[in-house]
């Protein structure tokens, strides 16, 4: 039958066969036990850690055949060998056994004795190291406090709730409750954590709760240590002001400025104080600074900063001295599994094995391949480590309004059509006698025009711009490897003189003129919208037109406004100042970490390759304490790059919590043909009458 059935379906026959025929649970394979000492005595609401458990302690391992679920014996799995019959009744059921899985499974046993090993080890032997023993590992069981960590999908669900610390100056929801008690558990075995919560879910309220309670019920005269926090430079302040909110007990230090304390000056404060707040930056230039200090726990916000493991910053913070390492990011995974990897080497050091290690058996197979096995062999492997909650799951968040998407089909103006084909048929001509370097630079210097001009003309033609301001707040696609060698055009692109430019800024770009009408009519009704671009001199424009056009006066935060003019911008906006409904943002600078639910309406301007960064944009208003329904603009000239790249995140869409490809590099590898294809203009791209 097993032999026969591929050739007799394909001849027109049917071929009916039992529901266990050829199921992977009823083959032979091996499970893997890990048996611990019992759990630690409880830690209290701080999560106080044992010091006897944790990754790199020692756990007792043994091996077993199994059958489908049913482990045996040695003996037992010899006898059956000897019986050389494939199908055989276990437990009420049928399960096959072939004379190569007998083999397999003798050998096995032989070579795989039982033992003693690190915890990492242990998991490493039946995870990442399956594939090497000649039989597929189809199960761990797990006895003492392992068992606690390793337990079921629903473990956080059925979790002991800690009473939320008294002196804590707020209320936490169940599921804030629920985030609170995990980060105590985990550490209470010694184990770093990866809060993943969706945008908005109060990651920041979660861990200011953690370190409320540790100290609430340390003993009179007992110093817990002090916690670093590592955040970008633009959350700072907001991170300074929460905890003086939630937790005005905790004394807080921001190591930050010309007048830092430095030396033994530094050390002693950290003595004195149970929160130092600093940079990423200013972690990797003050790393011998922060060495000296033993930390009790190492945070860091937006933990995607680390997500390239060979930068300095990464190594900086990996090699700080704590005991214990929370990451928190709404996006473990933005353009690729290393990315992950990354992350968990600062929680968990070791767990995943060497980055290469890590390439070969998870990266390659799940990102290039789509294997399902190895994807969901991952995700086993930091469910324990990674908690992660949906504010669109009723279960998480029951009060928070709708999220309304829409997307604004535009067409190109005859101005913007004439400069995207000028500079398509330019990068056309020659790419083909490019190479190496060289040719990538050319495909993604075009890409960039694109999206230029796809914006507005003046974008691409730098008109009316300050002469200071930058051509783009690039992002690190623009900036890659090729980017910087791009060449000047073969001739200079500009408007031909029989293509009709409108007087109107707006009117010269489908786009801008049709945000112009949006923002309009929302304004005249009250609202409140924010409005993203992921280039610095396209926000200057649109302030332009907005004054211009609108008669308003709107703000702009990128990444050269100076930290104290971002919280007065930002507190301006929260204000709901009748005189202020508009907040222009760069995606890099105001993307992530602020809190901006005066908003009822978000504007992505132009788009980016990976949802998740829309997401953490969108997430600016879309989070707790948003009161009315929050409407999402997608602006995309159709028939261009724009609509390709909207192609492209939808396709993503079902892998988009696992992995998002990576940026514009792919696009460096296509020949001239596959270029042309992607990029030119079709169908009806012009504005009707042009």
């Amino acid at each position: 039958l097993r032999d026969f059935k591929p050739v007799l379906q394909e001849a027109g026959f049917e071929v009916l066969a039992p529901d266990w025929w050829g199921q992977t649970a009823n083959r032979v394979g091996a499970r893997l036990l890990i048996d611990s000492e019992p759990s630690p005595s409880e830690g209290g609401e701080g999560g106080k850690s044992n010091g006897g458990v944790g990754l790199h302690s020692l756990v007792n391992y043994s091996w077993q055949i199994a059958l489908g679920d049913t482990p045996l014996t040695l003996e037992e799995f010899q006898a059956l060998a000897k019986k050389g019959v494939p199908l055989v009744r276990i437990n009420g059921r049928w399960v096959e056994i072939r004379p190569e899985d007998l083999e397999r499974g003798v050998k096995f046993l032989k070579q795989n004795a039982n033992g003693q090993a690190t915890l990492v080890e242990a998991l490493r032997m039946a995870h990442l190291d399956a594939s090497d023993g000649g039989l597929p590992v189809i199960g761990v069981d797990t006895k003492g406090w392992v068992a606690e960590i390793f337990g079921p999908d629903d473990s956080i669900e059925k979790m002991p709730l800690l009473e939320q610390p008294e002196r804590f100056q707020g209320t936490l929801r169940p599921y804030q409750r629920a985030g609170v008690s995990w980060l105590a558990f985990l550490e209470r075995y010694g184990m770093g954590a990866c809060l993943a919560d969706d945008m908005g879910l109060g990651k920041t309220i979660q861990l200011i709760a953690l370190l409320q309670a540790e100290r609430q019920v340390a003993p009179e005269g007992e110093r817990v240590g002090p916690t670093l926090l590592v955040a970008p430079m633009s959350v700072l302040g907001n991170w300074h002001r929460e905890l003086l909110r939630f937790a005005p007990e905790l004394v807080v230090h921001v190591h930050h400025g010309l007048e830092r304390p430095q030396g033994e000056r530094f050390v002693q404060l950290t003595q004195r104080v149970d929160v130092v707040v600093s940079t990423y930056a200013l972690v990797t230039r003050d790393k011998d600074l922060l060495n000296e200090v033993e930390w009790r726990r190492v945070v860091l916000d937006e933990a995607q900063h680390i997500k390239n493991p060979p930068t300095k910053q990464t190594a900086a913070i990996r090699a700080l001295r704590t005991k214990f390492r929370v990451a928190l990011t709404g996006t473990p995974v933005e353009n690729r599994l290393s990315e992950l990897w990354s992350i968990m080497e600062f929680c968990c050091p070791g767990y995943l094995g060497t980055q290469n290690d890590f390439r070969k058996r998870f990266a390659l197979p799940v990102e290039r391949h789509r294997d399902k096995r190895q994807a969901e062999r991952l995700r086993l492997l930091v469910r324990p480590f990674i908690l992660r909650r949906l504010k669109t799951d009723p279960k998480v968040i029951s009060d928070l309004p709708p999220l309304v998407e829409t997307r604004q089909q535009i067409p190109l103006t005859p101005e913007q059509a004439s400069l995207y084909e000028q500079v398509v048929n330019d990068m056309l001509k020659r790419v083909d006698q490019a190479e190496g370097i060289r040719r990538r630079g050319l495909v993604l210097s075009a890409l960039v025009k694109l999206k230029q001009i796809c914006n507005h003309p003046a974008h691409f033609l730098r008109e009316g711009m300050p002469s200071n301001a930058p051509v783009a707040e690039p992002s690190e696609e623009d900036m890659a490897e090729g980017a910087q060698h791009a060449e000047p055009p073969a001739k200079k692109i500009v408007v031909p003189s029989n293509v009709v430019r409108a007087t109107r800024l707006s009117a010269r770009s489908g786009k801008s003129l049709r945000v112009m009408e949006m923002l309009e009519e929302l304004t005249a009704a009250g609202d409140r919208a924010l409005i993203f671009t992921q280039y610095r001199q396209m926000g200057h424009l649109l302030v332009q037109m907005i004054r211009q056009e609108l008669d308003i006066e709107a703000l702009f935060l990128h990444g050269g406004t100076p930290q104290a003019k971002r919280d007065q911008l930002v507190q301006k906006f929260q204000s709901e100042d009748p005189a202020c409904p508009l907040f222009v943002l760069s995606l890099k600078a105001g993307g992530v970490g602020l809190n901006l639910t005066a908003a009822n309406h978000v504007f992505h301007y132009d788009r980016w390759w990976n949802p998740a960064v829309e997401n953490q944009a969108t997430d600016r208003a879309f989070r707790i304490g948003q009161l009315r329904t929050v409407n999402v603009h997608k602006m995309i000239t159709i028939g261009t790059l724009e609509e390709r790249i909207d192609q492209m995140i939808e396709q993503k869409t079902e892998l988009a919590s696992q992995i998002i490809g990576s940026g514009e590099q792919w696009l460096t590898e296509l020949n001239t043909s596959q270029l042309r294809d992607l990029l030119s203009l079709r169908g009806s791209t012009l504005e009707d009458g042009a």
